[in-house]
């Protein structure tokens, strides 16, 4: 009798075609809209309460939805966090667009020779202005930073197996990655010195022995010690380096090639230039931080251990395609060209306070009537990106305390606009940093604000 009730309640579940006619349409590919709602059905047979049609189209409704919002798509990034790694890190300048826009539609050049006529070098070019911007002998990409440190410590630890770094450098970056266990997966064995707070020179020179493969130094990336701390120098470490015959390389990750205190910043990050000049053999950085690039991790340094990585079979697997050449080449001519301004990144870090204000002036203007409290206010905003971490800018926000909704209700409202609207909530107030803000988004910007109060 129970099998036959079950029976009968199933038969009540609609028909795949029903549910597609009731839905409508959304801007998702058929194929997946079918699949989802086939996948819905499914969960339904197996409960013993079987909906009906209405609550289970809500359903799929709310499942499109969250599934349409999963897509890649520009958001207006309120946040006051320059570098934001959940929103894609760095935007990329003007210069680096028009070339993706060249590059993508077309064939290139990418291993052509157009003086020979015959098979060419990927990166060349890029190669040879990397090394110059860096004062390198030498230079290469691959895909990410991380991959590039895989690269440099699968190369050296073919022989010998020991990495030798220090405790207060074993760092863990976004998304619960820990650069200890990046090393290990390479196939490395760490040899840890020193501690939390305290390395010396002499923890190094203790340590380096006849299975080290490679003194490393890593940068903090987004957190920094004071107090009773000690570490020594790059310049110490690349001169004992050299002494015991090992390579020493210095990964940066922050991607800073100009001095950060023309950027407004007290806090200043070393360059390229400067590891490289006090000894270290490589060093590696992002493309998508401070450097204001796509996606990629640079390496730099004594022409042999270049030459010797990209020998490496598995630098064909983490090499980088034709669009991440395409925009980066153009990021690098911007700095050589000491064009800086028309780097996106190092725009935003720079904007004036008088700009700020006179923007927040005219949205909030924009925005009176409005119902609940609209005023402007201070923010302080962030590099990001595990770069500078004690450093802030004074910036200008837009505060809201709505009349119709919750704090986390308006909130969600503004994620839900199009382009979806992120800020975040202090003080008991939803806050939009204009720092992070283009100023031709702020039309966007009053627009969903006044959707959001109006709801």
């Amino acid at each position: 009798m129970h099998d036959q009730v079950k029976s009968s309640a199933r038969r009540e579940i609609p028909a795949v075609n029903k549910v597609l006619e009731a839905l409508g349409h959304y801007d998702l590919p058929r194929v997946m809209i079918v699949d989802l709602v086939r996948r819905e059905l499914s969960k339904i047979r197996a409960k013993a309460d079987i909906p009906d049609l209405e609550s289970i189209v809500d359903l799929l409704r709310r499942s499109l939805g969250e599934l349409h919002a999963s897509r890649l798509q520009p958001i207006i990034n309120g946040t006051g966090i320059v570098i934001h790694t959940n929103f894609g890190r760095a935007p990329l300048a003007p210069e680096a667009i028009r070339a993706l826009n060249e590059i993508g539609p077309a064939y290139s050049n990418l291993e052509y020779d157009l003086a020979t006529g015959e098979r060419g070098r990927r990166g060349a070019y890029i190669e040879n202005a990397l090394a110059l911007l860096c004062g390198a002998e030498s230079a290469t990409i691959v895909n990410n930073c991380a991959a590039a440190l895989v690269l440099i410590v699968r190369h050296f630890t073919g022989d010998k197996p020991e990495i030798v770094i220090s405790r207060g450098e074993m760092v863990q970056i976004g998304g619960g990655f820990r650069v200890g266990e990046i090393i290990e997966a390479a196939g490395a064995k760490l040899h840890e010195i020193g501690a939390t707070n305290k390395t010396t020179l002499n923890d190094y020179a203790k340590a380096i022995g006849r299975n080290t493969a490679l003194v490393l130094k890593v940068h903090r990336s987004n957190f920094f010690m004071s107090g009773f701390v000690e570490s020594p120098s790059s310049a110490a470490i690349a001169e004992l380096a050299r002494k015991k015959r090992i390579p020493f390389a210095e990964d940066l990750g922050s991607g800073a090639v100009v001095a950060t205190e023309t950027l407004g910043i007290v806090e200043h990050e070393r360059t390229p230039v400067e590891v490289l000049k006090d000894g270290a053999d490589l060093v590696c950085f992002s493309g998508d931080k401070l450097f204001g690039g796509p996606q990629a991790g640079v390496i730099a340094g004594k022409k042999r251990f270049v030459a010797a990585l990209k020998r490496e079979p598995l630098f064909r697997a983490l090499r980088c395609d034709k669009l991440v050449f395409a925009a980066l080449q153009a990021t690098v001519d911007l700095h050589l060209n000491q064009s800086t301004p028309g780097v996106s990144a190092i725009a935003l870090l720079q904007v004036s306070e008088d700009e700020l204000r006179g923007r927040a002036t005219a949205i909030a203007g924009r925005l009176e009537g409005l119902p609940g409290r609209i005023a402007i206010g201070r923010g302080r905003a962030k590099v990001g990106g595990g770069t500078l971490p004690r450093s802030t800018m004074s910036s200008f926000t837009i505060d809201i305390i709505p009349e119709n909704c919750s704090l986390a209700d308006f909130a969600r409202r503004l994620r839900a606009s199009n382009p979806p609207v992120i800020g975040y909530i202090a003080d008991d107030q939803f806050k939009l940093d204009l720092r992070t803000i283009f100023p031709q988004q702020d039309d966007l910007v009053v627009d969903a604000i006044c959707v959001a109060c109006t709801k």
